[in-house]
């Protein structure tokens, strides 16, 4: 009896993964699905290396990152490796989503939602991955989000003392973060085999978006060594990032050991969080801009609710494809704006773009939803 079913598993996993039928017309934007896993993959194993080395206590985590750049064999590679690769992460993320809203993938609703948690729990990984090098902006960046927490009526302040486990950002809040940094990419991973799971059962979307079963073919070799030549592009990329210009994603003032009695000039996160970070900054109330923030992600996620439209391609609509790229821009800008002061004239141009981010996303969900 055990024989019969190891083989029933095996052609399981078979059917998944190799002759999984595939549409014959999908394009390049169709690969970084298979390259964010492997990104993970990276993630992990040089977390894991950096974890054997790395010391969680305010008096040592400075001075124990400094030691794996300089004393370890090789470890100057596995924090650039781990540093970069989480921006390299992000860029190939905001593609896939960008890819997934121009073909309207959000249509297949239980994939898409465990892609939009993917990225939340990804959000919040790297989040706290940034406290660990106790640097001045880890430390002031860190002291700034976690007080948005203290926006919440009634239990704000509760919260954050909380989340702090005191009454500042200190050891225990050091500690939490990294044990939470630790186990998060493993719950990432299930929810990556949950997406894959939901992914097969509806099957792949396409640029056309017929979901005819015609003109399908294997998964492999055809697309299984695509997925392998952008993969050896995306290690060739990542290899020279951290040989010619390790520091490039690096903030100056994380050079510098934490000190709560120095503020930095001017508190930012990593260039991939910036988006969000202009949206709060733009809402002159405290929880407005709380509420701002969380609903620039959630307005995402709730595509699939509020999109009644049959079709899933833009080809037969030219000006949703131009209302996709007035999107794409004003993301871009949104993340310029972030890494500028709160000062005239980028003070007025942060809420400009936030209104505009909020409003071309209602006016592309109001278009795609009339009938032609």
């Amino acid at each position: 009896m055990i024989k019969p079913m190891r083989k029933t598993k095996l052609n399981e996993i078979n059917n998944m993964m190799i002759d999984l039928p595939s549409p014959i017309n999908i394009s390049i934007m169709w690969k970084f699905g298979s390259m964010l896993g492997m990104s993970l993959m990276i993630q992990i194993l040089t977390g894991l290396f950096l974890t054997m080395h790395y010391c969680p206590e305010i008096t040592k985590a400075f001075s124990s990152i400094s030691h794996i750049s300089r004393d370890v064999n090789y470890g100057w590679l596995m924090r650039t490796m781990h540093m970069n690769g989480a921006s390299m992460f992000f860029m190939m993320m905001y593609v896939h989503i960008g890819r997934g809203l121009y073909y309207k993938s959000f249509k297949m609703k239980m994939t898409w939602n465990t892609g939009m948690l993917i990225f939340i729990l990804s959000m919040a990984t790297a989040f706290m991955g940034y406290v660990l090098p106790w640097g001045q902006m880890s430390f002031w960046g860190t002291t700034v989000i976690t007080n948005l927490f203290s926006a919440i009526p009634y239990i704000g302040n509760m919260t954050v003392e909380w989340l702090w486990g005191g009454f500042s950002v200190n050891n225990a809040t050091l500690n939490r973060f990294f044990t939470l940094h630790f186990m998060f990419p493993f719950i990432i991973m299930f929810m990556v085999m949950m997406h894959l799971i939901f992914l097969h059962k509806s099957g792949s979307n396409n640029p056309i978006g017929m979901n005819s079963n015609m003109e399908k073919i294997t998964l492999h070799p055809f697309f299984s060594m695509k997925d392998m030549m952008m993969m050896i592009m995306l290690m060739n990329l990542l290899i020279m990032s951290n040989l010619y210009n390790p520091m490039m994603l690096n903030d100056p003032e994380n050079f510098i050991k934490a000190n709560p009695m120095v503020t930095p000039i001017h508190i930012q996160p990593e260039w991939y969080f910036l988006f969000a970070y202009t949206i709060l900054r733009a809402i002159p109330n405290k929880l407005g801009g709380v509420i701002a923030l969380m609903m620039s992600i959630i307005i995402i996620m709730l595509l699939p609710m509020f999109s009644k439209s049959k079709t899933m391609s833009n080809l037969t609509k030219p000006m949703s494809k131009l209302m996709y790229w007035i999107l794409i821009s004003i993301f871009i800008l949104l993340t310029w704006a972030g890494m500028k002061p709160v000062e005239m004239p980028y003070e007025i141009m942060s809420m400009m773009l936030t209104m505009s981010y909020f409003m071309m996303i209602m006016i592309m969900t109001l278009y795609n939803n009339m009938k032609w």
